[in-house]
């Protein structure tokens, strides 16, 4: 009897073993910062896009796909470009530094990364106040006349949300070192609540231009929260612990990165420029569908880049680059499954999915037809942008820089000869080029990473 007892105890029941293995892993996955910095972010991500939806519903409840809605998404659609730019390129280019650095020292880095940037974002945005006609004349060349002063006047005010934004990923910088995500999570969500807010009790008092200054308010709703958090993390800096970082650095360093961002964003720019062409609310049917592409990128890219460089640039110091390697490389297949799934099932239901998000108000059946075929072309872009984004930023995390830059690029160069070439006023085919160029893009950047791979793991 004793002997069976024995053999009971050290052969468990199969489902006790299996909650033991279950409760073992989830520890293990608990404990990862790798897994709780993405689980915060996701989070984020997720209020945040539900927010969108409700952004678009306002939007297309009480601007439809009328020339009215170009007026917004002309200027609004570049601003939405520009911000992210500011801040991936912030973020991407001083976490390794700041995370090198340590009390003090990280510190007086900080304060002088801050003191030189503020004037960058500042020109920046004075620059967009008064260029802000010559930008939507090229931009939005096809725009009615009759709505090109507000296009303009939306522009202007949309400005100063990039100063916002641009002071805003100093200090996501800094908090991203501590792998304190939660204050910088919410950005998304900040700028989609105050629009929506603006829009519904502004709407008779200031027209269109309250979804413009919703969404600066939340710019800087997000500045302050962020400003607030960070205070906790500096500490007194003292004469010996002066950064020897020039500010030429300062200015240059984020400069791959901004390029790399403004190349993809410049294949989602020319691709509502050309929409201005081929009539009105063809603009703003895109950037309604641009919100089933944002969705699934942002819940994706945003929680795997955000948590992953940390971890990556801390492989990187301890020259652990096989080990990056093989997380990029998980990383990258894993994303790929996810979005091709994402991707068939949003094209398979999009005209329901539309109808039941969208059409009420000025938004009517004939709106729903027109964002459903415009959505045929641009949603498969999802695919070959997520994946783009993912490897590049795990590149930059390891600094190399060149690879990323180069096939930023490819997209738009596809892009334009595909429509320029085969240009149709038939919205399924809008979005083709743009869609085309960003898988075109990711090809050319994974074959480039496994060919350079064995030259980079030599040289580290």
């Amino acid at each position: 009897m004793a002997r069976v007892t024995e053999v009971r105890l050290n052969n468990p029941h199969p489902a006790a073993a299996l909650a033991g293995n279950a409760s073992r892993l989830y520890l293990r996955i608990s404990g990862s910062p790798l897994v709780r910095g993405g689980l915060v972010i996701v989070v984020g991500v997720l209020v945040g896009n539900l927010l969108g939806f409700a952004r678009v519903a306002v939007t297309a409840y009480l601007l439809g796909t009328h020339s009215l809605a170009d007026s917004l998404a002309v200027a609004i659609g570049p601003v939405d470009t520009l911000n992210p730019v500011l801040l991936n390129s912030v973020v991407f280019a001083f976490v390794p530094l700041l995370t090198a650095l340590h009390g003090s020292r990280r510190t007086a880095l900080f304060l002088k990364l801050r003191s030189c940037l503020l004037w960058l974002f500042s020109a920046i945005g004075v620059g967009l106040i008064v260029a802000a006609p010559w930008l939507m004349h090229l931009l939005a060349p096809g725009l009615d006349p009759a709505w090109f002063p507000a296009a303009v006047t939306n522009l202007r005010i949309l400005a100063f949300s990039a100063v916002a934004t641009g002071t805003s990923a100093i200090y996501c910088a800094l908090l991203y070192t501590e792998r304190r995500f939660g204050p910088t999570a919410y950005y998304g969500a900040a700028l989609n609540l105050f629009t929506v807010l603006a829009a519904l009790t502004l709407w008779r008092l200031l027209g269109v231009y309250a979804f413009s200054l919703g969404y600066t308010a939340g710019a800087c709703a997000q500045l302050v929260v962020v400003w607030t958090a960070s205070r906790s993390s500096l500490t007194p800096v003292e004469e010996g612990d002066r950064p020897e970082v020039h500010w030429r650095e300062i200015l240059t360093r984020p400069a791959f990165f901004g390029m790399y961002a403004m190349g993809l964003g410049l294949n989602t720019v020319f691709t509502r420029a050309y929409a201005t062409h081929t009539g009105p609310g063809m603009a703003a049917a895109l950037d309604y569908c641009m919100r089933g592409v944002s969705v699934p990128m942002a819940l994706l890219v945003n929680p795997i880049t955000n948590s992953l460089l940390p971890e990556i640039a801390r492989l990187r110091s301890v020259f652990r680059l096989r080990q990056a390697f093989r997380l990029i490389d998980r990383t990258v297949a894993v994303a790929a499954l996810a979005v091709v799934a994402g991707c068939a099932f949003a094209l398979a239901f999009r005209r329901p999915a539309i109808a039941l998000l969208f059409q009420h108000g000025n938004f009517t059946a004939d709106s729903t037809r027109l964002v459903s075929a415009v959505f045929l072309g641009m949603g498969p872009a999802v695919v070959g942008w997520t994946l783009l984004e993912i490897a590049s930023r795990s590149l930059f995390a390891l600094d190399r820089r060149w690879p990323p830059l180069l096939a930023a690029f490819l997209p738009l160069l596809v892009n334009c000869l595909i429509t320029l070439r085969y240009a149709s006023v038939q919205p399924e085919r809008l979005g083709l080029g743009a869609s085309v160029g960003l898988a075109a893009g990711f090809a050319v950047l994974f074959v480039a990473m496994r060919l350079r791979r064995r030259a980079w793991l030599q040289q580290g």
